[in-house]
C-alpha cells in the first residue's frame, strides 16, 4: 500500500506531526520525509486542492464531483492537450481552444514539484500562454510518477526528455490562493492566483 493511500483513505492514516504541517518556518530546511508526503504538505498549504485516484475510472468520478460541485456542467474547458481532450472525450466534457470563452483551464503537466508543492508546465501545456492569461479554475490531470524532489530535478528530466527539442514557456503553477509571498518566486513572474484541483492517478 503506498504513501497517497494512507493519507487519502486506503488503510490506516499517515500521522503527519504537527511540527512538520503546522509550525516550521517557510524558510526552515524540510524534514527528510518521503517525496510524496513533502509535496502533499506544501501543495495545500499552497491552497492546492486534490483528489488521489488509484484508477481512471476514480479520476472519472472525481472529475464529475469537481464539476458537479462548481456547477460548471454547461461550462466547456479550454484545453490544448489533443491527448488530454481523447483520454477525456466520453466523460461528457466539452473542449474549447479559446480562454476567453472559457472559465475552466484543463491541462497536463511535466512535473509535480516536493520541493515547493508547485507544478512544472511549459509550452507543451501553455503553448505561448502566460499563465495570467489562463482562465481562474484550473484542473491538472498528473500521475504520481511525475513526482520529482526539486525544480532542478525536473528541469534536469525535460532536457534529458526533450534533448534538443526543450521546450518553452517553462514556468510553475504555485499560488492557489492570494498571498503576500506571490511575487517572491521568479518562475512564477507574470502569474496570478488560480482555483486549482490536481486529478492524481497512482502509475507506480
Amino acid at each position: 500500500m503506498g504513501l497517497f493511500d494512507k493519507l487519502f483513505g486506503g488503510g490506516k492514516q499517515k500521522k503527519i506531526s504537527k511540527e512538520t504541517a503546522e509550525t516550521r518556518g517557510a524558510h526552515m530546511p524540510d524534514l527528510n520525509i518521503p517525496v510524496d508526503e513533502k509535496f502533499t504538505i506544501h501543495f495545500k498549504k499552497n491552497g492546492g486542492k486534490f483528489l488521489y485516484c488509484d484508477s481512471f475510472a476514480e479520476i472519472s468520478q472525481a472529475l464529475r464531483n469537481i464539476i458537479g460541485e462548481n456547477d460548471w456542467q454547461n461550462h466547456s474547458f479550454y484545453a490544448l492537450d489533443p491527448k488530454l481532450r481523447e483520454r477525456f472525450s466520453k466523460e461528457n466534457v466539452r473542449f474549447i481552444d479559446n480562454s476567453k470563452l472559457s472559465e475552466v483551464f484543463f491541462t497536463t503537466c511535466e512535473h509535480l514539484i516536493a520541493q515547493n508543492g508547485s507544478i512544472l508546465v511549459c509550452s507543451n501545456q501553455l503553448m505561448d500562454n502566460k499563465l495570467n492569461e489562463l482562465p481562474y479554475n484550473v484542473i491538472v490531470f498528473a500521475t504520481t510518477s511525475q513526482l520529482v524532489e526539486s525544480i532542478g530535478e525536473g528541469l534536469k528530466t525535460i532536457k534529458k526528455k526533450y534533448g534538443h527539442n526543450i521546450p518553452a514557456n517553462i514556468t510553475t503553477l504555485k499560488h492557489f490562493r492570494a498571498n503576500k509571498e506571490n511575487s517572491d518566486d521568479f518562475l512564477t513572474y507574470g502569474s496570478s492566483s488560480k482555483n486549482l484541483y490536481l486529478l492524481l492517478l497512482e502509475d507506480l
